[in-house]
């Protein structure tokens, strides 16, 4: 008879390639609300 074993999680946080994802999402994030706050500021700044 087999023992019962649980299968491995998915994510390993050792893993290279899964911590270079969660720096580039990281990053994409800070980018993407630089570049929101940029175009508020330079709407705010508009000559109306």
């Amino acid at each position: 008879m087999t023992s019962h074993r649980s299968p491995k999680p998915l994510a390993d946080p050792d893993r290279p390639v899964e911590r270079a994802v969660m720096a580039a999402l990281i990053l994409a994030t800070l980018a993407g609300l630089a570049w929101i706050v940029g175009m508020i500021y330079t709407v705010a700044q508009w000559p109306l």
